[in-house]
């Protein structure tokens, strides 16, 4: 997510594997962000640059703010739900038309 526009730059679908995050990472990567605010998982340690990654709770709270209300707005994203998205694909889509397409 942006910091100052509030818009999300990328975004992947999966286990917070090595791998998933590496899908973030290069968008970030190759839109040269300045800053990248994380929590404290050990992945990003090797996967961020020392000088641009930052682990403080006050970086990712307007995420993790975000990521309740999209939550709030999709209801495929709650399990209990009758419209819980079991595609990845579907739910791919779901988030790219709610992220970029949905006017």
């Amino acid at each position: 997510m942006d910091r100052k526009s509030k818009q999300v730059v990328s975004y992947n679908i999966g286990p917070r594997t090595t791998a998933t995050l590496n899908v973030v990472l290069e968008t970030l990567r190759l839109s040269d962000a300045k800053r990248v605010y994380t929590d404290r998982l050990r992945n990003y340690r090797s996967l961020i640059e020392t000088k641009i990654h930052r682990t403080s709770l006050y970086g990712t709270n307007h995420i993790e703010r975000h990521n309740l209300t999209i939550r709030t707005h999709l209801k495929r994203l709650a399990r209990k739900t009758i419209c819980f998205s079991r595609s990845a694909v579907i739910l791919s889509a779901i988030l790219k038309i709610y992220f970029w397409g949905g006017g």
